[in-house]
């Protein structure tokens, strides 16, 4: 009777305020053993707490996306190989020692694999045996979100596909990160950012403009694939607020570096026209905007309009050059860059970097330091902005990691927890979320199912 009192809008809020409410019922419950441990920090303000999050990926694209969700409150269950673990494990040096625990004689954990794994629990598990699919499946029921980078179709002899799963939880959302996608010619193909980089058009943009082709320097189709993927996964939640159902969600490294082409794929498209190809750090169609050599390093300087540009003269003491016809506006600049681009780092090789930032501060000029990464790591904005942060590792004790980027006024995510061993949080899992005895958990062990 409420509802037919109600305008259409309002029934349709009051529906998914109660869709919201019951998901929230039905899913926090199975949870409570382990969002219970004794040391946890309190994740009640983050806007992904009480969400469970079954993770299957691996090396980089699906673990940046699960770190994400992890920062943002989520519970992730990263689910490894019982005796390799992730792959990445393996990928150094450099590893960060182990000082305590079992293991101090190995090689300890490398700088690859923590730098992805935070905020999450780990459970060392082979789905290669009947057992272990059977975890899988209980685990898949009572989580909201599964991330997986497997092939299209290897999941599905498991019963791990999202077919088979949604029958089992049908508020599941199913994320399947993969090179190709789930359709298409190439979707047999394994992924690999690199390659991807090539054929889908990076490479080809990026690199000096006489050079060859090179990948830009960390693996940012991965890391884009993660952030559209995270994107994705979190819409998908609120739909299924909505509508209670889950559903299914294709990320490709290949679309997500075609979409991240942005206004360079649009000039293509619009004008029909060849690509201009490399430009190394300058800028097709605004000049002066790149590296220039210094006494001791490089300085990126960008003059975007005329009045930076005369700015630029100015600092530099050549204030002749704005009124010099051959640069007295960017269409000209243009034209003649390799003249101006000479004549201003003549002027920039005589002072170091340093000299160079105290010129132009406060000038109003676009201007950096081109640091490395020691340098970046150590700079007072990234240090005051809380960008680094030390964490008490289980078995490595304190080391410094990289923190989560968003600031948000209420929430507060952080690194709650260090990257975890292999396996450290098995015993946890599979008492709290699965409800096996201690008994059930030492006789899959001595199998060879868990670790």
């Amino acid at each position: 009777m409420l509802l037919n009192t109600l305008s259409r809008s309002s029934r349709s809020q009051l529906r998914a305020q109660w869709s919201l409410a019951s998901f929230k019922r039905q899913r926090s419950a199975p949870w409570r053993g382990i969002a219970a441990v004794a040391d946890a920090p309190d994740t009640s303000t983050l806007p992904l707490a009480g969400i469970k999050v079954l993770d299957m990926t691996r090396v980089l694209a699906g673990p940046y996306c699960t770190q994400i969700l992890g920062d943002l409150g989520a519970n992730i269950i990263k689910i490894e190989h019982p005796t390799r673990g992730d792959d990445t494990r393996a990928w150094g040096p450099p590893y960060a020692k182990h000082i305590k625990g079992d293991h101090v004689d190995g090689p300890g954990e490398s700088a690859y694999f923590l730098a992805v794994n935070r905020n999450k629990k780990s459970l060392g598990l082979s789905f290669a045996h009947p057992s272990g699919v059977e975890i899988l499946h209980k685990l898949a029921r009572e989580c909201d979100v599964l991330v997986e980078n497997y092939i299209p179709g290897a999941l599905k002899k498991y019963g791990m596909d999202f077919e088979s799963l949604s029958k089992i939880n049908p508020a599941l959302i199913y994320a399947s990160i993969t090179g190709y996608g789930q359709t298409g010619p190439y979707s047999n193909r394994a992924g690999y950012d690199v390659m991807v980089e090539a054929e889908m058009g990076l490479m080809h943009i990026t690199g000096e403009r006489d050079g060859p082709p090179v990948k830009v320097g960390v693996a940012v189709t991965d890391l884009t694939t993660g952030l559209y993927t995270s994107n994705s996964i979190m819409a998908a939640l609120l739909g299924r607020a909505k509508t209670g159902k889950g559903q299914h969600i294709d990320v490709a490294l290949s679309d997500c570096q075609v979409a991240t082409l942005a206004n360079i794929a649009s000039s293509a498209l619009i004008s029909g026209k060849k690509d201009s190809g490399r430009w190394g750090t300058a800028h097709p169609s605004i000049v002066p905007y790149k590296a220039f050599k210094t006494a001791d390093g490089d300085i990126l300087i960008g003059g975007g309009n005329d009045r930076l540009y005369g700015v630029l003269c100015t600092k530099i003491g050549k204030p002749e050059w704005t009124t010099d016809d051959r640069f007295i506006t960017n269409a000209v600049r243009v034209k003649n860059r390799v003249v101006l681009e000479g004549l201003i780092e003549e002027e920039t090789k005589k002072r170091t970097t340093q000299e160079w930032l105290d010129v132009l501060e406060g000038s109003g000029m676009p201007y950096a330091a081109i640091n490395d990464i020691q340098a970046t790591l150590k700079h007072e904005h990234v240090l005051a902005r809380d960008m680094v942060k030390e964490v008490d590792h289980p078995t490595c004790g304190p080391m410094k990691l990289v923190n989560t980027p968003v600031k948000y006024s209420f929430s507060k995510p952080s690194i709650r927890s260090a990257p975890p061993t292999l396996g450290q949080h098995t015993d946890e899992v599979l008492k709290d979320l699965v409800g096996l005895s201690e008994s059930d958990i030492e006789s899959l062990r001595n199998d060879g199912v868990v670790a």
